[in-house]
């Protein structure tokens, strides 16, 4: 049993048991291992972690986008209770942008850099449904109003270089949603804007994600940003999921070492902060996938590790009522 499967309802997106594993020179080592979840329509589903914690390796699976040499070992990636990992190619370029699309980090480098804005939006938007030219152009206009850009008719012919970053993850945005499609990935969406475009940037895609009804997974190192936006949350580190619940039981009551040294690094504000106030860090770094530690794998930096954990992976629990984690500290906590 996974800590989000329901046996109730079949969610609108569901991986189960999901393993990536990277070819090298003395065989595949894992990246991610045993990644399980689902979500909901009108749901945020946040995963976060620091960089090397397979969190855009999950992204990237998701949407069947992984660099070369890189593949699924095994697992599930069921939309709407269709097996994605079972679709030729043609039936999965018509389930991207329909069924599933990304929000990519970087807009610069993911838009088209020879094609106008309005051509990118047009020409998906005729790609998955029976329009005329004039009608794509129309629905790549809506699009844009709908993610508020200013003057969308100019913006539409306009090219990626011609706009600011912040328009551009707009026009990113646009181009996901154009379709209506039921799910949307979001990879650290708001990473290259300032911190005020990026405030505007979040408070769009929750807005629009929630009036819409779409499913949201978002990937980000970012609990400032998840304490905004998410109904759940994925804590990964080393490849694997360490902690998950709501987005109020794991600030209310986090659990694992990790997640309380994530949480530590998170600046304050209002009236709990002080002057003089300094951020928590974790001593260490993320290990490497394939030379990972014989037991726990945050074992290392942990500054509550037995030597139990230095010799046993903790299994993945539920240690409080819809509160999930792998870590001996809890292992009578539930």
């Amino acid at each position: 049993m996974t800590a989000s499967t329901s046996a109730a309802h079949v969610p609108v997106f569901q991986v189960s048991d999901l393993n990536i594993e990277i070819d090298s020179g003395t065989g595949p080592f894992a990246v991610v291992s045993d990644m399980s979840f689902t979500v909901d329509a009108g749901e945020t589903l946040c995963i976060v972690g620091e960089s090397g914690c397979g969190k855009s390796m999950t992204a990237l699976s998701l949407l069947r986008l992984l660099p070369e040499g890189v593949r699924v070992g095994s697992g599930s990636i069921r939309i709407d209770g269709a097996e994605f990992l079972d679709m030729d190619q043609r039936q999965v370029e018509d389930f991207r942008g329909e069924q599933i699309a990304m929000i990519f980090q970087e807009p610069l480098t993911a838009l088209n850099p020879v094609l106008t804005i309005g051509e990118q939006i047009a020409e998906a938007v005729r790609q998955h449904r029976s329009c005329s030219r004039q009608q794509a152009r129309a629905r790549a206009i809506e699009a844009l109003q709908l993610v508020q850009m200013p003057d969308p008719d100019r913006r539409a012919v306009q090219y990626p270089h011609e706009l600011s970053g912040g328009m551009r993850q707009r026009a990113m945005i646009a181009l996901a949603l154009a379709c209506d499609p039921k799910i949307i990935i979001a990879d650290e969406p708001t990473t290259a804007l300032d911190v005020t475009i990026q405030a505007q940037i979040l408070g769009l895609i929750s807005d629009l994600q929630k009036r819409l009804g779409t499913a949201q997974i978002l990937i980000t190192h970012d609990l400032g940003v998840v304490s905004e936006v998410a109904d759940r949350v994925i804590v990964m580190y080393a490849g694997r999921k360490v902690e998950e619940a709501s987005i109020y039981e794991l600030f209310d009551h986090p659990l694992h070492p990790y997640t309380i040294g994530l949480m530590g690094a998170v600046p304050r504000g209002g009236a709990s902060a002080q002057a003089g106030d300094r951020l928590a860090d974790i001593a260490g770094t993320v290990p490497a996938l394939w030379n990972l530690p014989k037991g726990c794998a945050f074992a290392p930096r942990c500054p509550n590790a037995a030597p139990r954990c230095l010799e046993e992976r903790p299994p993945f629990e539920e240690k409080r009522p819809g509160h999930w984690a792998a870590c001996w500290e809890h292992d009578d906590a539930a």
